[in-house]
């Protein structure tokens, strides 16, 4: 995919004013052979995949069908985790504040480490519903995400693969997951208990983290609906840069294990020191 020279210079100035990476749906020169790779490996198996991949570091970018929407399923989490620590950020809420008798924090544990769905429904109503997230996500300048639904309300409906509810692209994942490291949406105490939370993911063994190198670190949160397979998170690679990354998945099967393979794919990629050197000589052009 061609990005036009304007969009090119506009995306660089915009970076250069933030001294921030931008994320984008359009893949890093250096990085159009992943892209491509990426592209063959998803083709050769029934279903849809969108992928985004950024260095957090450098900015550098992979996407396969970056700007389709796909239906979250319980990755929304990790928005409504955000959302929640925000208010804690503020003064507005505590974590030990008790909601259905138990501690804010516990709940937030459950919804983000076991995928509990009543914990999530639990903060959303604290939080005044779906449109109090989405209004957050607005409010921070979030695009390519919507909240519609309660958990429950999810649950009960069907036609998820077609559904233009709680959806998100997986570049306006990818930012999300940027927003929150970068320090720019939550504290430091409010980001180190979220993403400690996502390192001890219990429902992600067999996506992101299946294929990578034992003890690399990874925080994720998973999402899965009838036809749908999803992961999210931060892959940290073996010098200490950090890559998020989201992988969805709607149709088909063996879903988890294509999830696996690009999530391998990337962190080679990204972790390769010839790459790294490359990145340097084009952003000292």
């Amino acid at each position: 995919m061609r990005v036009p020279p304007f969009s090119r210079l506009l995306s660089s100035g915009i970076a250069a004013c933030l001294l921030v990476p931008v994320p984008a749906a359009a893949s890093s020169p250096e990085l159009i052979g992943l892209e491509r790779e990426l592209s063959i490996m998803v083709a050769g198996h029934p279903g849809e995949y969108g992928i985004a991949a950024l260095d957090l570091s450098d900015g550098t970018t992979v996407a396969v069908n970056g700007d389709t929407p796909f239906p979250m399923a319980s990755t929304v989490k990790v928005a409504i985790a955000a959302a929640y620590l925000a208010e804690v950020d503020q003064g507005r809420r505590r974590l030990d504040d008790m909601i259905d008798g138990r501690p804010a924090a516990k709940a937030l544990e459950l919804m983000i480490v076991r995928s509990d769905n009543r914990a999530a429904d639990q903060l959303l109503a604290t939080l005044g519903g779906p449109v109090a997230v989405q209004q957050w996500l607005s409010s921070q300048r979030i695009i390519g995400i919507r909240v519609d639904r309660t958990i429950a309300e999810l649950l009960r409906e069907h036609g998820h693969l077609a559904d233009s509810r709680d959806v998100a692209t997986p570049v306006a994942m990818v930012s999300l997951l940027y927003r929150l490291d970068n320090g720019t949406v939550l504290m430091a105490q409010s980001r180190a208990f979220l993403f400690e939370l996502m390192s001890r993911c219990e429902t992600g063994t067999r996506r992101i983290r299946a294929l990578l190198p034992a003890g690399t670190p990874v925080e994720d949160k998973t999402g899965t609906l009838d036809g749908v397979t999803n992961d999210v998170g931060f892959i940290t690679m073996p010098d200490g840069r950090r890559v998020a990354v989201a992988v969805f998945s709607r149709g088909g099967r063996d879903r988890q294990p294509v999830i696996a393979e690009v999530s391998r794919a990337i962190y080679d990629r990204f972790a390769d020191s010839a790459r790294n050197a490359l990145t340097l000589f084009m952003q000292m052009r």
